[in-house]
């Protein structure tokens, strides 16, 4: 079976997203805020490529929140 880059990045996504909740259990911040991020980009990449609307809300929201998390942390406050 050949694999094509989509399986590549979800798995690599998932990946992320499990260390990033890992990360920010322990209490990192904003290491593990940053790394949910870039979990929810890659995968909000593959949602994209799949045009899969509920995966394309769920990714961006998640990266969004995040990213808004760290601006308001680093740049607000």
């Amino acid at each position: 079976m050949k694999k094509d880059l989509n399986w590549y990045l979800k798995w690599i996504a998932t990946v992320i997203l499990i260390a990033g909740t890992a990360i920010n259990s322990l209490g990192y911040y904003p290491e593990g805020p940053i790394t949910l991020a870039v979990g929810g980009l890659i995968w909000l990449i593959v949602s994209i490529r799949w045009r899969e609307a509920s995966l394309i809300v769920t990714n961006g929201v998640m990266l969004l929140t995040g990213l808004a998390g760290l601006a308001y942390k680093y740049l607000v406050v």
